[in-house]
């Protein structure tokens, strides 16, 4: 078992992939944001890094609009992606997130697909800074954005407050 993710809800024992299939496609709301992220803790927790990524990822594709309360207490989660990937043990997999989220941003389909094309993107350049030997999918041509773009999209279709978030997640990890 791995230390549990201080920036994640601490999961209830015995928690799977249950607590996700309780919620059908149309209630996608903050109850399930919360779900995701208690269940990414505890994929994590068990030494499945891969899977937690991708369970963060799916919080990410919550439908909020930004004054649900969960969000006060656990924002987008763009510290736990980073804790996540620095955090990995060797030997453990973990894939190659910054593949994963540059084929997510560049294939993104609709509900809200700007929103959860731009918070890809916004992974894919932490991924990206984290892991720098990790090899991006050059035969996936897309035009990969840089730092400024991403920030102006996050203001444009993300959550009020997550460009800013966003960015000092950004600025801590250049430290």
């Amino acid at each position: 078992m791995l230390a549990l993710c201080p920036y994640l809800p601490r999961p209830r024992p015995g928690l799977d992939w249950r607590a996700l299939n309780a919620f059908p496609e149309g209630d996608r709301g903050e109850h399930f944001y919360h779900a995701c992220l208690e269940y990414g803790n505890a994929l994590w927790h068990r030494g499945f890094p891969a899977r937690a990524i991708l369970c963060l990822d799916r919080a990410m594709g919550a439908d909020l609009k930004g004054g649900e309360p969960i969000l006060a207490r656990w924002p987008m989660p763009y510290a736990p992606m980073v804790w996540i990937m620095r955090h990995s043990p060797d030997g453990v997999f973990i894939g190659n997130p910054r593949i994963h989220f540059q084929h997510y941003a560049g294939r993104m389909n609709p509900p809200r697909k700007e929103q959860r094309r731009w918070r890809a993107w916004a992974c894919w350049a932490l991924a990206k800074s984290v892991m720098p030997d990790l090899p991006g999918d050059p035969a996936h041509r897309v035009d990969e954005p840089n730092v400024n773009q991403i920030v102006a999209h996050l203001r444009t279709h993300g959550v009020p407050g997550e460009a800013a978030l966003w960015s000092t997640v950004w600025l801590h990890l250049r430290k």
